[in-house]
């Protein structure tokens, strides 16, 4: 006597699949070709669909032949993606030196070029460094005019990407930071109509001149960062490094 295994009747898998999950709906669905026309039932998958994604429903009235199953899909793959963890750059700070200038009128007041791998890290692992000047000093007057310039250099002169050019006025005060700040433009891939949400940041520190003249400074120190204008803090140093990644790495031109 010879057995006979035959699938079950349409109705009985409806009955079954309103107990499924999406994802075991969808494997469910690859078993057979009958199998696959009672699991993609638009009645089934739109509860699922306007449970999850109930802006997606909405397409539904632009075209009604796109399945619920579809839209459900297309939403769940857009999670995904938004939630995956970003890539490690392929920069590093070892292939990077930044290249510092500050003016005042039309003498040099600092002039820096320092591999970013020689600076001390931030223990946070934030894109925020500070530098020494240990170049010998050079005096401003106070509110004289400035302008400060940075660029972040690839390593065998590969390539340059300007961080910030600022002209202007500062009040420089001995034991005080000076602070600048540029918005950053967007990566090459996007409009230059939308911006990058990142901003360059330069702080000067200043000392009073050592012969005790008023009205003179030199800079002491320089510290260098990239703040983010959501939240208005440092970014990750990875976080930097796929931002200037676009415009540094060659595998981007």
């Amino acid at each position: 006597m010879k057995s006979c295994i035959c699938s079950p009747p349409w109705e009985v898998l409806l009955l079954v699949a309103h107990y499924l999950d999406p994802k075991t709906l969808a494997i469910s669905s690859c078993v057979s070709r009958s199998w696959s026309i009672s699991m993609s039932s638009d009645h089934l998958w739109k509860p699922i669909c306007s449970a999850h994604f109930p802006s997606l429903c909405n397409l539904r009235a632009a075209d009604p032949t796109v399945p619920y199953r579809r839209l459900y899909a297309i939403g769940y793959v857009s999670v995904k993606r938004r939630l995956r963890s970003p890539s490690k750059p392929r920069l590093s700070l070892d292939d990077v030196i930044f290249a510092i200038d500050v003016q005042c009128r039309d003498s040099g007041i600092v002039t820096i070029a320092k591999p970013a791998s020689d600076l001390e890290p931030d223990p946070n692992g934030l894109f925020r460094f500070d530098m020494e000047v240990c170049e010998p000093p050079r005096m401003a007057k106070v509110l004289a005019g400035v302008r400060v310039m940075w660029s972040v250099v690839l390593k065998g002169w590969q390539g340059v990407f300007s961080m910030m050019e600022c002209k202007g006025k500062g009040s420089f005060v001995p034991d005080v930071e000076g602070w600048f700040s540029s918005e950053l433009p967007a990566p090459v891939c996007c409009s230059g109509r939308v911006g990058s949400g990142l901003v360059a940041d330069l702080r000067l520190g200043f000392c009073g001149a050592e012969d005790g003249r008023g009205g003179r400074v030199r800079v002491g120190k320089v510290g260098v960062g990239v703040l983010s204008v959501v939240s208005w803090r440092y970014v990750s140093v990875d976080d930097a490094l796929r931002y200037l990644q676009h415009f540094l790495s060659p595998s981007h031109d």
